[in-house]
């Protein structure tokens, strides 16, 4: 027989909650301005047991609140994640790497200076100018793999062979 825990949030409810969270914070209010900037219609208490997912929230109030927050209902929602978002989620290929920079420009060869050029433009768009290491993102890695002529997957073993990876 299966039984439940009435008085326990449920993981949707926790989800659902930290999307309240994430929203509210993204339109820079604190509890406190919601509740006054509402005149009252969302008491600070209330929405932080939404948020924390010990309290139900209503549909019609779950509109209310997307209008107060001018923002579509279904960004309150959480996402379901597929199956091929998780397996994205855990690919090797989002694994970050950190880079050393100093190594790198030691290498001579073609793809050494095409990934150093690669390397000052991340460098660039994040205005991080450390200038010893870089951590790259998932996404550029693919990059790198073409430029250094292996899979994705072993873009992270080549760095190690080549002594660039920062550890």
């Amino acid at each position: 027989m299966v039984t439940f825990d009435d008085d326990a949030p449920s993981a949707y409810s926790r989800q659902v909650g930290e999307r309240l969270r994430v929203i509210r914070k993204q339109k820079r209010f604190s509890l406190q301005e919601v509740e006054a900037q509402s005149a009252q219609e969302f008491k600070a208490s209330v929405l932080g047991a939404y948020e924390r997912g010990e309290r139900a929230l209503s549909v019609p109030r779950l509109d209310r609140l997307a209008e107060f927050y001018n923002v579509p209902i279904e960004q309150l929602l959480p996402r379901e994640i597929t199956g091929s978002e998780a397996a994205a989620i855990e690919s090797p290929i989002n694994k970050k790497l950190a880079i050393d920079v100093s190594k790198l420009m030691q290498l001579s060869g073609s793809p050494f200076e095409m990934l150093a050029r690669y390397l000052r433009l991340i460098q660039v768009q994040r205005q991080d100018f450390n200038g010893r290491v870089i951590t790259v993102r998932g996404d550029d890695t693919r990059a790198i793999a073409a430029m250094l002529d292996v899979p994705v997957d072993q873009v992270g073993d080549r760095l190690a062979a080549l002594d660039l990876l920062f550890i």
